[in-house]
This record gives structure tokens, C-alpha cells and sequence, in this order.
């Protein structure tokens, strides 16, 4: 084989043992990592692109659960084998009332979902009660015009109104230079705990968007 040959099986090998990097035994991870999205920011980066009726002027969606996934001390699973029934339109469809739409439902269960071992339905529980465990701050969603923060003022916001969490806990990210997630991080209990090394990244933007809701 020639050099040429021999480089390029290398890179087909590392290929397949990327795609074999997905589909973790279900059920095997350390804890969950919550995460929230606002809504302004991804129907201004996604949402008004695709007409998603989640960003229609009145919906009222401010912090939407963007996801319930579970996680290892370092890294996470996602695409694990499963023999658990695939949701239902009427499961996917009950969560867009904290999700936005029924299509993101769907894929949370097909990414991570499918690597928590549980029924799709417990999973939808699950990822309902997390959502509901944590107070989303009222002031952020009166905020009425464009403001430009750093992610210590949406992490500060959460702090005072959810006394249970610590700095550690939760994360605030950003896309485009605007406020995108917060990430708060669970135990498999959906109690409140430090979030590893790989998750607590904050945002470093001192000047991110933050636009209000429609």
C-alpha cells in the first residue's frame, strides 16, 4: 500500500471510530444538565428562518426547555441503542407547552432521551418536573427593549430566585454575541449539584444581546 493508501485507511479508521462514538449503553451516565432557552434569541437565529409558530408575536415563551440530558463526569451519551417504543404524537405534542414545539420533543427523545433508560413517557415526566423545579425569573420577562449584559447578570437573576442552586450549579451560555441557554445541572434525583468541568462555561461576552419577548 502506498503512503497515500496508508493515510487514507488511517483517517477511514478514525472516521469509523467517531461514528462509533455515539450509542453509549442507556442508562450508564453520572447526572443530567437542564438546559433552558430563550426564546427571542433562537427564533432571531433559527426559529423566524424555519416560521415556527413558537415565534409568533404573544406566544408568551420566554425560558422553554430546550432539553433534559444526561451526562458523564466528563462528556455525554446521545444516539444510544434502545429498545424503548419511539413517543407518540400526542407525547411530543404535550410538550410544547414548556418546549416550544412538538418537533423538538421528538428529537430530545431520539438524541437524549433514548440514554436515560426510561420509557419516552417517563422521560417527558421527568423532563417536566426538572423544568418546573427551577424558577424562571419574572423580571427577565418584563424586560421590554434590547439590553446588552454579561451572562453575571442572567446568572444572577436565577440565583436570587431559586436560593437552592449555588454559582456552580448552572451555566449561562451565548450564540452570536447574545444570551442563548441557561444550563443548570441535576442529580439523576433532580437535586441540584456542582456541574463538571466540560459544562461550566460561561459565556465571556460583557456586552450580549438579551432582547425581550414578542
Amino acid at each position: 500500500m502506498t503512503r497515500l493508501g496508508q493515510a487514507l485507511a488511517g483517517v477511514l479508521i478514525c472516521l469509523s471510530g467517531m461514528v462509533r462514538a455515539d450509542g453509549e449503553p442507556a442508562g450508564e451516565f453520572d447526572y443530567y444538565v437542564m438546559s433552558l432557552s430563550w426564546t427571542p434569541t433562537w427564533c432571531a437565529l433559527e426559529g423566524d428562518d424555519r416560521d415556527s409558530p413558537q415565534c409568533e408575536a404573544g406566544q408568551g415563551f420566554g425560558f422553554t426547555l430546550h432539553g433534559l440530558w444526561p451526562q458523564y463526569e466528563d462528556g455525554w451519551p446521545s444516539y444510544c441503542p434502545t429498545t424503548m417504543r419511539a413517543p407518540s404524537r400526542g407525547m411530543t405534542g404535550g410538550m410544547a407547552d414548556i418546549m416550544g414545539t412538538s418537533g423538538l420533543a421528538w428529537h430530545q427523545w431520539r438524541k437524549h432521551g433514548v440514554c436515560t433508560g426510561l420509557e419516552a413517557r417517563d422521560y417527558f415526566a421527568l423532563s417536566r418536573l426538572a423544568y418546573e423545579s427551577v424558577t424562571r425569573p419574572e423580571l427577565l420577562r418584563r424586560v421590554d427593549e434590547d439590553l446588552r449584559v454579561a451572562a453575571a447578570v442572567i446568572e444572577a437573576a436565577f440565583l436570587e430566585v431559586n436560593p437552592q442552586l449555588e454559582a456552580d450549579m448552572l451555566t449561562v451560555t451565548c450564540r452570536a454575541n447574545r444570551i442563548q441557554e441557561v444550563r443548570i445541572c441535576l442529580t439523576r434525583d433532580l437535586e441540584p449539584r456542582a456541574c463538571g468541568a466540560d459544562v461550566i462555561r460561561d459565556c465571556t461576552s460583557p456586552d450580549a444581546l438579551f432582547s425581550p419577548m414578542r
